[in-house]
This record gives C-alpha cells, sequence and structure tokens, in this order.
C-alpha cells in the first residue's frame, strides 16, 4: 500500500513529506493501524544530534494513535476497527519483560532507537524503492497509516478524542508514570518538577490528580504561569538559594523530584532540596559527565534514571485516560494540532518552546 509520510533523508535536512510504500501487510503479532494523531517528541527531534546512530532515511514518530485497519492473526488481541495508542515496542521474553518493566528490555535499544526488527528490513521503501529503516520506537507514525506489534498498540475507549491521545504513549506517560510509578506519590507528599516541559507538566498534573502537591521549577515565565494554572507551585529556576527556597516551600524537603532537564546545576539543586531518603529520578539522557557536588547523595538520599515512567503502557494508559475523564489530568490543554504537512513549521515551534506538545494529523 502507498500513502503520505514524513521521512527525514539526513541529519541536517527538514522532513520531506512524500510518497511511501509498505509492501507486505501484517505479519504475526502485527497490527497495521490508520494514524489519527502523533505527538512530536523531543526523542525525534534528537535523532539529528545523534551521531548517525539512528539510520536513515527514517520515518519517525512515535506517539501515535489510530484505529486498528488490519490484523495479523487472531493472536494479536485485537479486532479492526479497534481504538489505540502506541507506546515502545519491547521483546516480551527478556528477564524485564517477563518481570512487568518492558521499559527496561534488553532489547530496548535495538527495537526503538536503532532501525527496529531486522526481520522487517526493506518491507518499507520510498515510491522509487529505496529501502527505509524498519521501524522506528516499533511505529514510524509521522505518517497515515503504521505497522506496528501488538505488544505496543494499547486499546483505548472509543468515545475518547483519538488524534489527541498518541502523547500519553511516550512523553506524558513518562512524566505520569515517574510519579505514580517510581514514586509512588500520594496524599501529604510534594513533588519538585524541574523542567515544564511536556513530561514535567505530565508529572505536575499526575502529582495533583494523586493529592501530592507539585513544585515545579523552569526559567520560562509562560512555563511556569501554565504550571500555576495546573495547581503547581511556580519556582523560577534561576531564584536566588534555589535548594533553600524549595526546603522552605517543602516544609523542611522534598521526599521526590525529577528533573527533565539535564542540567547539571539543576540537579545538584535538586538534591540538596530533598529530605533524607528523598528521592530524584532523571529522564533526559545526559550527554556529559555529571559532577555530583560534595554532600548531595548524604542521609540516604538517592539517584536513578526513569525510563518511559516505568511502565507498562497497557496498565498506565487506560489510568490516564480514566484521570482526564474525570477531569484530573488534562493533558489536552498542553496540545496543538498540526497538519502532517507542517511538521517542519511544528518542529521549528518545540524548539523554539512555543509548543509544549505539537500533534500532527495526518
Amino acid at each position: 500500500m502507498r500513502f503520505a509520510a514524513a521521512v527525514l533523508r539526513s541529519y541536517e535536512d527538514p522532513f520531506a513529506v512524500e510518497e511511501v510504500v509498505l509492501n507486505t501487510g501484517p505479519a504475526e503479532g502485527e497490527v497495521l493501524v490508520r494514524i489519527a494523531g502523533c505527538g512530536m517528541c523531543r526523542t525525534d527531534l534528537a535523532v539529528r544530534r545523534s551521531a548517525g546512530r539512528s539510520p536513515l532515511p527514517a520515518v519517525l514518530g512515535h506517539e501515535g494513535s489510530g484505529v486498528v485497519v488490519e490484523t495479523g492473526g487472531p493472536d494479536t488481541g485485537l479486532l479492526a476497527g479497534d481504538h489505540v495508542v502506541l507506546s515502545f515496542d519491547s521483546c516480551g521474553h527478556c528477564h524485564s519483560c517477563l518481570g512487568g518493566a518492558p521499559a527496561y528490555c534488553d532489547r530496548f535499544a535495538a527495537l526503538n532507537l536503532f532501525g527496529g526488527r531486522p526481520e522487517h528490513a526493506a518491507r518499507f521503501t520510498d515510491a522509487t524503492g529505496r529501502a527505509l529503516a524498519p521501524r522506528w520506537f516499533g511505529q514510524s507514525s509521522f505518517a497515515a497509516y503504521a505497522m506496528v506489534p501488538a505488544r505496543n498498540a494499547v486499546r483505548v475507549d472509543p468515545s475518547l478524542p483519538l488524534a489527541m491521545l498518541g502523547p500519553l504513549g511516550c512523553g506524558f506517560l513518562t512524566g505520569a508514570g515517574a510519579v505514580l510509578n517510581s514514586f509512588g506519590a500520594g496524599p501529604g507528599d510534594t513533588v519538585v518538577v524541574l523542567g515544564a516541559g511536556a513530561v514535567g507538566l505530565a508529572a505536575v498534573m499526575a502529582a495533583t490528580a494523586a493529592g501530592a502537591v507539585a513544585v515545579a521549577v523552569d526559567r520560562h515565565p509562560e512555563r511556569l504561569s501554565l504550571a500555576e494554572k495546573l495547581a503547581a507551585v511556580p519556582v523560577h529556576s534561576d531564584s536566588a538559594d534555589l535548594p533553600g527556597r524549595i526546603r522552605r516551600l517543602t516544609d523542611g524537603g522534598a521526599p521526590y523530584a525529577l528533573d527533565t532537564t539535564g542540567s547539571a546545576r539543576l540537579i545538584n539543586d535538586a538534591l540538596r532540596a530533598l529530605r533524607p531518603t528523598g528521592h530524584l529520578g532523571l529522564v533526559a539522557r545526559l550527554h556529559t559527565a555529571l559532577p555530583l557536588e560534595p554532600g548531595t547523595l548524604d542521609r540516604g538520599r538517592r539517584l536513578s534514571h526513569i525510563c518511559e515512567g516505568d511502565a507498562v503502557p497497557g496498565l498506565l494508559i487506560p489510568r490516564l485516560t480514566g484521570l482526564w475523564q474525570a477531569g484530573r489530568f488534562p493533558f489536552d490543554q498542553l496540545i496543538r494540532t498540526y497538519p502532517l504537512a507542517e511538521i517542519n513549521e511544528a518542529e521549528r515551534d518545540c524548539e523554539a518552546g512555543l509548543v509544549v506538545k505539537p500533534v500532527l494529523i495526518p
């Protein structure tokens, strides 16, 4: 079948919306999905800075949502017409997957970042027959259609606004999952969130939904204003004695903090703002050594990296849609939609901080 997709041909060029060809139907365990919308994530844009590790040309996009149009057999557990949110790929049989931690799958990098499953190479091409990278995050959903493993397709209520749901598969899942799964935050807790972007604001919303207090730290006044509208206490990241200010706001220190910035200064400030035994989670990829200042990990404080919100997508995504239906996780307030043809404008707006979460509509 032939359909439109946004192809990235080099690390410097803009996306080109063009015709692509899928040469086979769904294999066993796969489903073909007509994409209703796809969020643009910082991980998509980071491909430009991947030092050649992500194969090109490729169709990116890994926050897709849509309708199943064909399945690869009865074992997929899905039917044509099902509404689904697409999340990350995982093998399903390694120690982590069997232990309910698919985000730490032994093959996570290979399946999601570096070309997908090799058995599916060459079945996805451009209109001239040139092979495209097999699959990005099990999806390649900057497109009208995506062929995905049924394992990373989560059925959702068909009454929900399908085109808006894709970011629940990665960005919003990561922020919310860090609060709900990794921290287990609840009433009486405080969660300090460093960086009020899509992941950070999802963490703010999840903390509020869980009955915790959220403190949002950012340098952009408009992001702090948005965080405040979502019930967070806003704090400018350049505040004098930032750790002291947070400790005063949190009655001696926060039990939890989530860094989405990758800033060494803010990471050290966050550690100082924790109470004894407090937990700082990192979700941003660090590209240089992280210098930890003396005393920051004293008294039982700990630091960990959190991948995909420690989530099992099939469990967390329905939980988040239920919270949205109850008015307690208003993620739609963070979204601006763009036609797929305007993907380069969406990328510019995202990089400039003019939009929290772009969603592309094929």
